[in-house]
């Protein structure tokens, strides 16, 4: 059993805040928990707040990580539940971004007993289009292959093309060079093995599976995560609510943090209208 002191800070976990509903943020590939900073200070005050960096991820411990063990997206479910089981955390809140959105749904189906509410911001089950299921997923898996081809080839190359068409927003140039910076920063091996974990996961048949109520948060114009995919949440997830954000890209908690914590607020203090 693993001492609840080392998860802590295996998984570099900061709580703060003056309330006492947890608020679990858990960031998305290539990123890590500064990327929530411009939306907790809206929560500060009302909820403890608990952000952390996977392993792999920000000032995580490379130690820990083994490719064994996070090859598919299991291990970063298991790094949320040892967190919440070291924090003797329940009835959590728990908000997700990009691929963390599923990370948590595999999380609440484990363990659906600690999980009051899910917010996925631009979620996806699967990222690869599906022509048996007149599924939307946004990318061929020809498009993948070369997208991880490159990553393998040249890192640095992959990360500078893929950060503006994550990010959008070009009138926010800054938030595109943190998030190539971000990806930047991550060892390469641990990133591979992430993207693959992310971009060749299928788990639209988890979304049966899951008896926790979510607010899904669609940007408008993501190039990760198509408005088809959205609905396609919002069908098949338990007590899924969709919205559509004024929003562009795939970071709203960067670009728009002030609707992206409107919206959060709304959800979680049930004044949510559709």
């Amino acid at each position: 059993m693993i001492m609840t002191e080392n998860i802590l800070q295996r998984n570099n976990v900061k709580i703060y805040g003056k309330g006492t509903q947890p608020l679990l943020f858990a960031h998305g590939f290539g990123c890590d928990q500064n990327m929530w900073r411009f939306i907790t200070p809206g929560f500060e005050n009302d909820y403890k707040i608990i952000v952390f960096d996977y392993v792999g991820s920000g000032k995580s411990d490379m130690n820990a990580y083994s490719v064994e063990r996070y090859a598919d997206l299991q291990g970063y479910v298991q790094d949320i539940l040892e967190i919440c089981a070291a924090l003797s955390l329940e009835n959590i809140f728990f908000v997700g971004h990009s691929v963390s959105s599923m990370v948590g749904l595999l999380a609440s189906i484990k363990a659906p007993e600690l999980f009051k509410k899910m917010v996925l911001i631009c979620p996806s089950p699967c990222y690869i289009n599906d022509s048996s299921d007149d599924y939307i997923g946004g990318f061929e898996r020809s498009d993948i292959e070369d997208l991880l081809d490159l990553m393998g080839k040249n890192y640095i190359g992959w990360a500078s093309f893929l950060a503006p068409i994550i990010m959008q927003n070009q009138d926010h140039p800054e938030l595109i060079q943190e998030l190539e910076a971000s990806f930047c920063s991550t060892n390469a091996v641990v990133a591979n093995c992430f993207a693959r974990a992310t971009f060749y996961s299928d788990n639209r048949r988890d979304l049966l599976k899951v008896r926790t109520p979510s607010l899904i948060l669609q940007c408008t114009d993501d190039a990760i995560a198509p408005v088809e995919v959205g609905y396609y949440l919002q069908r098949y997830l338990y007590e899924g609510t969709l919205k559509l954000m004024e929003a562009t890209g795939h970071c709203p908690q960067m670009s728009h943090p002030q609707e992206t914590i409107n919206l959060i607020k709304d959800y979680l203090s049930d004044n949510f209208k559709e």
